[in-house]
């Protein structure tokens, strides 16, 4: 099994990306004052609600309450789970994941052969 990611390169990375420009490059972001908006893209508007605050690091909605880091943005936007998220936020700012043991996570082989001949018949049938 792969070791974990380090608590102190998590907050390494987050304090090393901008949250703006994770957002940006999936959504265009408008400049209002010292925050940007958007469209939200968990719901459907006319009206722009999305704001990220590039001095807190933070994203919210005021339509759809939907908010986080620009972590939690990648997870729910791109549909991530958190280590892919923090992969790709880090290769965003040419970093290397470590994980404790040294180890990288590898994809489990699973065999879903068993589960697939159960399903077959009820598939076939009418």
């Amino acid at each position: 099994m792969a070791g974990r990611i380090p608590q102190s390169f998590i907050n390494d990375l987050l304090a090393r990306v901008d949250i703006v420009d994770i957002i940006d490059s999936e959504l265009p972001l408008k400049k209002t004052g010292r925050d940007f908006q958007a469209l939200c893209p968990f719901h459907g508007e006319k009206t722009p609600s999305f704001t990220v605050s590039q001095e807190k690091q933070f994203y919210h909605c005021f339509g759809c309450g939907a908010h986080g880091s620009a972590l939690g943005f990648l997870m729910e936007h791109k549909g991530l789970s958190f280590v892919e998220a923090i992969t790709e936020a880090a290769r965003g700012v040419g970093l290397e994941v470590p994980y404790e043991g040294g180890e990288t996570p590898t994809t489990p082989s699973v065999d879903y052969s068993p589960i697939y001949a159960i399903l077959s018949p009820a598939a076939d049938s009418p």
